[in-house]
């Protein structure tokens, strides 16, 4: 209870603070909203509508010209692609609607919660107006510039590492005994997967609903979680208000993920060559679903519904990376291909305070990490002229990252290698970043992306380690990371190397390069890289003429008249 005049003045402040900032929101959301969520809308749509039928041309291609699958596969996914693609279609023009009216009206309200956090009080109020009107229209233009990236840029680069797989890796047969089963299974867990979602989604429903407001509400009066500091108080009661849409909007994800948890069972008959054990995965995720919502709601353990096997034996979900076959290192999809959809249901669990979620690396740190160490390295690489600027200009011409590989692979992999390095000579237990920011598998973000990436990582790391490079071949490892298979830019190049006459510690080195190449070509094609990348390499450009300006005026004030008196 408070016990000062200060404490209790606070509580009618919190009052007119909070209905400030909901008035404040609701009228940007309603002047900004439509702008922002149509152009959202309009944007994805066009993107959509415009690529789709260069995807369906590119699919084609793909398929018929792919040695990774046999003569009955191909005619499997042929006659499945109109299907594919009407679903496709229907989702994401559906997906894009939601996301523009949900990013268009909530985040001008949300910014203007968000203002309260200001530490100068004369700034919040100036903040609660502006904040979240231009940019929120900003960000749906990024978000139609990343989408139009992931399928420009992403969906080709996938289609072309499946076209120019070497005929070495494991053919995947599929008998014309299996096609009919597979389109069975997968109608069939369509059917029976998204009423039966839908159903336990919906019903569930108001126990998340009201756990929810009590978890919230217990929070506002222990003054715990969200509400420990008094400036996030605004924030948290806005959470309080909006948490029905959060419910509804989990209710639709359960919805949204049924499609591919369901056609999931045509892929279940495919790899373990039965049509009854697909069956039994239809079955068996209804049960996956449920014991899922069971354990995220703290209701009974476990699920009443039957739950049959359906996998002969356990798929090892870890990441796995190609280690010679395949000269561009790219991570094997497979691990990926085995494991069943995620299903999204927002967490009702003990929040944690602002300061407590601090100590934990967020998913943002490292990617803004990475890419200012990309910036650091291609500095440091132009100071000492072993890129040049017409590298750079390259890059930002070429269509793809391949077409110009010194910058959009070589670099990134140059900047992977040096953190490596640095986090084996500082002795961390995982990578140590930019600011000595520590990532380990204690403070690790939690996010599914990467794990794709973390512990490959951490492999190399511990490969590098163990082999113990000297100086001469660390350099030369640089050299190979950085210009693959330009030799004549690696002979350029006097970093003092050492090339190992030993053909085992050269393949160990050229394995290094390989994956850690896969690496960043597969991180190349995530949201938000190209863009971020871009900007990364135009900052560069801009170092690059400032750096010539310099040394132009240095060498004109070296004759100088005035200098030489």
């Amino acid at each position: 209870m408070p016990s000062t005049w200060e404490e209790w003045l606070k509580i009618p402040y919190v009052v007119f603070a909070f209905c400030s900032a909901l008035f404040l929101g609701a009228l940007k959301s309603i002047l900004v909203g439509p702008i922002a969520g149509l152009t959202l809308i309009i944007g994805n749509v066009v993107v959509i509508l415009g690529l789709f039928p260069s995807h369906v041309a590119w699919t084609i291609y793909t398929l018929v010209k792919t040695n990774r699958f046999d003569a009955p596969l191909k005619v499997a996914f042929l006659f499945a692609l109109p299907v594919l693609f009407a679903i496709w279609l229907g989702l994401s023009i559906a997906g894009s609607v939601l996301l523009g009216v949900g990013y268009g009206f909530f985040s001008p309200w949300v910014s203007a919660f968000e203002a309260f956090r200001q530490e100068d009080e004369s700034k919040k109020f100036f903040h609660c107006l502006v904040d979240g009107t231009w940019g929120t229209i900003k960000g749906s233009c990024t978000v139609v510039r990343d989408f139009a990236d992931i399928c420009y840029h992403s969906y080709p680069l996938y289609l072309k590492e499946l076209r120019e797989s070497p005929s070495t890796n494991e053919l995947q047969p599929l008998r014309f005994i299996y096609v009919p089963g597979c389109i069975f299974v997968g109608v069939m867990g369509l059917v029976v997967e998204i009423p039966l979602y839908t159903a336990i989604a919906i019903v569930k429903s108001p126990y998340m609903l009201f756990k929810g407001w009590h978890r919230l509400i217990h929070d506002l009066i222990s003054r715990e979680g969200p509400f420990l500091e008094t400036a996030c108080i605004p924030v948290a009661g806005l959470t309080i208000l909006m948490w029905p849409l959060f419910v509804i909007g989990s209710i639709i994800m359960a919805i949204f993920s049924s499609f591919f948890i369901g056609l999931y069972g045509s892929v279940i008959v495919y790899q373990e060559r039965s049509v009854k054990r697909g069956v039994a995965y239809v079955i068996a995720m209804v049960a996956e679903f449920d014991e899922y919502t069971n354990d995220w709601l703290y209701l009974r353990e476990g699920s009443i519904l039957p739950k049959p096997i359906y996998r002969k034996k356990k798929i090892s979900h870890s990441s796995e990376f190609s280690d010679g076959g395949n000269d561009s290192g790219e991570v094997k999809v497979s691990s990926v291909f085995t494991e069943t959809p995620a299903m999204l249901v927002p967490s009702i669990s003990p929040s944690v305070s602002v300061r407590e979620a601090i100590q934990e690396v967020k998913m943002v740190q490292i990617w803004g990490n990475m890419m200012r160490a990309c910036e650091m390295r291609g500095k440091e690489l132009l100071d000492a002229n072993v890129i040049t600027p017409d590298d750079l200009y390259d890059w930002l011409k070429a269509k793809t990252s391949t077409e110009a590989s010194i910058v959009g692979v070589g670099l990134p992999c140059y900047a992977c290698l040096q953190t490596v390095l640095n986090s084996i000579k500082g002795g961390s237990a995982g990578l140590l970043l930019l600011d000595n920011i520590e990532v380990t598998h204690l403070n690790r973000p939690q996010d599914k992306l990467l794990d794709w990436f973390f512990q490959p990582v951490l492999d190399l790391k511990e490969q590098i380690r163990v082999i113990r490079l000297g100086d001469g071949e660390l350099r030369f490892l640089e050299k190979i990371v950085l210009f693959g298979s330009n030799t004549q830019r690696m002979e350029a190049w006097e970093n003092g190397s050492l090339v190992p006459q030993d053909a085992l510690r050269a393949a160990q080195i050229q394995g290094i390069s390989r994956r850690m190449t896969g690496m960043i070509r597969s991180m190349s094609k995530l949201p938000t890289y190209r863009r971020r990348f871009r900007q990364i390499v135009k900052e560069l450009v801009i170092y690059s003429v400032e750096k010539e300006g310099a040394n132009r005026s240095i060498s004109g004030r070296s004759v100088s008249p005035v200098e030489l008196v």
